[in-house]
């Protein structure tokens, strides 16, 4: 302690073979064995790093144990790639069997388990990102602390948990899409989802029409202009009050279909609609509605 008090601290040098701290100008040893916890190994790019690292995959809200587990491969092949011989096959299976069955000790984490794997089929078949998979865990999670899935069906609050994290995240997704892919029909997800937002004192804004135009736009193949035109035209309802209490789907669905006819891009209100998750009927209502209040004159379709 005496050395390190005199030595400059830019003076002082690690000795990576010794362990030790030294003063380069007294050659006193400040501090001696000294744990290296430096890699073994030597990487020279990035990806030659990242092969040779050892550390776990990233901690999850989106795995029911939060991806601390450890999994043991079905390849039964050894370290050398040799095959396992039956005796040591059968042993192997054993503890595969043991370790799978201690991942899930509990009731919370069998419903964890279930509502996870519940989470990962929907988030697939909406095309979620990452990010709004996490958000639905994490709010399913607090979910399960207060009680509120007992006695709930696991698929109506994971949704409703899906909903809203599709909400927090700007995420275009309507009730509707998503009880499509779900047992549960879109009632019990509602109510599961003001559920949710009461509880667990969430605040979500209103669906913004806007949010669902690229969406639609990129599905129907059309340029940015008539994504901008059909953003432009949104906005100029909210200013005059137009698109308070209406489907957002169905705003956003009107007035892409507008803009493409103001460019020259035309589309079907049938291709639209299905594109948007709305009906012909919605986008027609909808396409009246701006047209008139907004004073857009239409082309004549030849």
């Amino acid at each position: 302690m005496k050395g390190r008090e005199e030595c400059p601290p830019d003076k002082i040098i690690f000795d990576h073979e010794r362990g030790e701290y030294i003063c380069i100008l007294t050659g006193e040893v400040i501090e001696d064995r000294i744990i290296d916890e430096r890699p073994e190994w030597r990487a020279f790019t990035p990806e030659e790093r990242e092969r040779r690292s050892r550390i776990g995959g990233p901690i999850t809200s989106t795995v029911h144990d939060r991806g601390f587990a450890t999994a043991i491969d079905y390849s039964n092949k050894d370290a050398t790639g040799k095959r396992l011989e039956p005796r040591r096959r059968m042993e192997i299976r054993r503890l595969r069997r043991i370790q799978a069955r201690s991942r899930i000790q509990s009731s919370i984490e069998r419903n964890l388990a279930q509502a996870m794997n519940e989470l990962d089929r929907l988030a697939d078949q909406l095309h979620l990102p990452k990010n709004v998979r996490e958000e639905a865990a994490r709010i399913y999670r607090l979910a399960v602390d207060k009680g509120l899935v007992r006695g709930r069906s696991i698929e109506s609050v994971i949704a409703a948990a899906i909903y809203t994290a599709c909400r927090e995240l700007k995420i275009p997704r309507t009730l509707d899409e998503i009880a499509r892919y779900t047992k549960s029909n879109r009632k019990d997800i509602a109510r599961c989802y003001r559920l949710l937002l009461k509880e667990l004192d969430i605040k979500v804004q209103t669906s913004d029409p806007v949010d669902f135009v690229p969406r639609i736009a990129h599905a129907l193949g059309i340029s940015a202009k008539v994504m901008k035109t059909a953003a432009e035209l949104l906005h100029k309802a909210r200013e005059l009050g137009i698109t308070a209490g209406k489907d957002p789907a169905g705003l956003a669905a009107a007035a892409v279909y507008i803009a493409a006819l103001l460019h020259g891009e035309r589309k079907t209100q049938k291709e639209i609609a299905h594109v948007a998750g709305v009906t012909e009927v919605t986008v027609r209502n909808r396409y009246k509605e701006l047209v008139r209040i907004l004073g857009i004159n239409i082309p004549q379709q030849s």
